[in-house]
């Protein structure tokens, strides 16, 4: 089984990793590196600047993700600061931010960037939904309790961990990436 790096401190987040790479024949392991924090609104940004960071010091199949939630009523926020929204306020701090709001439309973007031969390539999955008017459900972790996928009525956390992964967005940038990665001489 060929195997890449994930330069993350978030056990869930590998676990998630992990089973949506499985399929594809690709184990992950965790990598442990300071990552470098970006301060930016675009993921894509921030993921490929911390590639960019730990390429030169642990060289091929090392992979960093960043995701943000991006929610139209709060102009995209809190976009690629999610981790720190959630940490500070919490899903009951951003629902009580929507409070009264009609248009609870949101995106998940998460951007996964890999180092190889010195290059640093980008693989991008979106997934479109809104914001549930409370938590709902117990799997997953972060905000799945509150994100309910476009063409669903279940949020992240009442799907099960294969329907996320199905239409997640971490689930689309992973599969982009296993999908090149098995094109190549992977």
């Amino acid at each position: 089984m060929k195997k890449i790096r994930v330069a993350t401190g978030n056990p869930h987040k590998l676990a998630e990793i992990s089973a949506i790479l499985k399929p594809f024949g690709i184990a992950v392991e965790r990598l442990e590196a300071e990552k470098v924090e970006v301060q930016d609104d675009d993921v894509v940004a921030v993921a490929r600047k911390a590639a960019e960071f730990l390429c030169p010091r642990y060289g091929d199949y090392v992979v960093v993700e960043d995701t943000g939630l991006y929610i139209d009523a709060l102009g995209g926020f809190p976009g690629p600061y999610a981790e720190y929204v959630y940490r500070t306020i919490g899903l009951r701090g951003v629902l009580k931010l929507l409070e009264g709001v009609a248009d609870r439309s949101a995106v998940f973007r998460c951007a996964v960037a890999l180092c190889l031969g010195g290059e640093v390539r980008v693989f991008v999955g979106e997934t479109r939904g809104r914001i549930a008017e409370e938590p709902r459900g117990s799997g997953g972790f972060g905000y799945d309790p509150i994100f309910i996928p476009e063409g669903s009525s279940l949020t992240y956390a009442e799907m099960g961990e294969e329907a996320k992964n199905a239409v997640s967005h971490r689930g689309r940038a992973f599969a982009a990436l296993a999908a090149w990665l098995l094109s190549s001489n992977f």
